[in-house]
């Protein structure tokens, strides 16, 4: 749920892949206290191309269910994708937007939103309060978002003028790129009890073929005037280039977990 729609190569399916597992490696004490667990109703909000959700959806089992919503057709077509070839019947997705999903109002145990506040600025409270509207008493609101003031941002060799462009499009949109540590008090304001944070950020090695979330932005960035198409080709040299040499690189993932409950 970008404010820019997602560009789905099956290189940029792969890394949500691999961060969705290694979200789940990172985090699984967090989705423990969460709730997340056999028999659960989870809705993964802003949901991409579904990995995240199908993840949830092997953990809650056929006895429980992920419903997953985004505003992006392509990312939707690509989870229902997802879900179908792996056999995951417990796994339904549907088009909305974050403060308007047209989820049933309490009716999850969970309802999870990751990386989606940080590109909404200006909406973040009208959001998590509706999060908070889907959650049923004692539910839980769990929350990941970028804190790009606490480390260096994910920088590949060459494509620095990509990253830097990347964050001008943030700031020209009114995004806050700090937004992980205003979690908890976000959460507060919805009216849910007992907020609490994690920072969790790591390292993913991107395999040759991935790309790292700006490259995504591309065609956002040529539209708001701050790359050019000669940019574009130029980045995507420096990319191909990248994989050519045949190994991993790495991006640093800047992160907060947050989650509170609603009151029963």
């Amino acid at each position: 749920m970008s404010d820019y729609s997602l560009r789905l190569s099956d290189a940029e399916v792969g890394r949500y892949g691999q961060m969705a597992e290694a979200a789940r490696e990172d985090e699984r004490d967090l989705w423990e206290a969460a709730g997340v667990r056999p028999g659960a109703r989870v809705a993964d909000v802003g949901c991409g191309p579904g990995a995240i959700s199908a993840v949830l959806a092997r953990l809650v089992g056929p006895s429980g269910g992920v419903r997953g919503v985004d505003r992006d057709a392509s990312a939707l077509a690509a989870a229902r994708e997802l879900a179908a070839r792996s056999g995951l019947a417990n796994a339904a997705f549907s088009q909305g937007d974050a403060d308007a999903t047209g989820l049933e109002p309490g009716s999850f145990d969970v309802v999870m939103m990751r990386h989606v506040l940080a590109h909404n600025g200006g909406r973040e409270q009208a959001i998590v309060d509706h999060l908070a509207s889907l959650a049923r008493p004692g539910g839980t609101v769990y929350l990941v978002d970028v804190d790009a003031g606490r480390r260096g941002a994910p920088v590949l060799p060459g494509l620095e003028d990509l990253e830097e462009a990347y964050r001008a499009l943030h700031a020209k949109r009114g995004n806050d790129l700090t937004i992980g540590r205003r979690l908890p008090d976000l959460l507060t304001a919805a009216g849910l009890e007992g907020a609490r944070a994690d920072d969790r950020g790591r390292t993913i090695g991107l395999r040759p073929g991935m790309r790292p979330p700006s490259w995504a932005a591309r065609e956002a960035l040529v539209s708001e005037g701050l790359a050019t198409r000669g940019d574009l080709s130029r980045w995507a040299g420096v990319l191909d280039r990248l994989d050519g040499e045949g190994m991993p690189y790495e991006i640093e993932i800047s992160q907060v977990c947050a989650r509170a409950r609603r009151p029963r």
